[in-house]
């Protein structure tokens, strides 16, 4: 026997192979959809995510499932989002009860522009232009953290 090395009782790669089923081209399509990352969808089916990500290799249209299901999902949320940033609006039923009669009345609810998922939006869209970056003021990039604590406490009224 060589040093370093111990003895295997198996041959390289005779491991018990997953069970790949087509069926689960539908489940990582539904899961892709419901926001699953391909580590979640890997404890989905009970193998290690890097077996999952043979099956991309294998199965060509295990791929494509998991593909178009996040798609969907990515689609959804950039519309949300988009919505969030210019605002909208929806008709909503109000339920009244007056003295034991149900009364329904439909309202338009507004909801205006939110300025986060606007600086997200362009952030993330519109990099070169909205980029949210700091620079350091000239003095302070000389400064130790102590030095730059004690300024701003000389700065604070009295």
């Amino acid at each position: 026997m060589t040093k370093g090395k111990k003895p295997t009782t198996r041959a390289k790669g005779a491991g018990r192979k997953p069970l790949y089923l087509e069926v689960y081209n539908a489940q990582v399509t539904k899961l892709g959809m419901l926001g699953y990352t391909d580590k979640e969808m890997a404890a989905f089916f009970s193998v290690s995510e890097r077996t999952l990500n043979a099956w991309k290799g294998l199965y060509p249209l295990f791929m494509q499932s998991l593909k178009a299901g996040k798609e969907v999902a990515d689609m959804e949320v950039t519309a949300s989002l988009y919505q969030r940033a210019v605002g909208y609006s929806h008709i909503e039923t109000k339920v009244f009860n007056n003295q034991g009669e149900i009364l329904t009345h439909d309202v338009k609810k507004q909801y205006p522009p939110d300025p986060i998922s606007i600086q997200y939006w362009l952030n993330n869209r519109q990099k070169e232009k909205w980029r949210s970056k700091v620079e350091p003021a000239e003095e302070a990039k000389d400064m130790s953290l102590t030095e730059s604590i004690s300024k701003l406490i000389d700065k604070l009224p009295n």
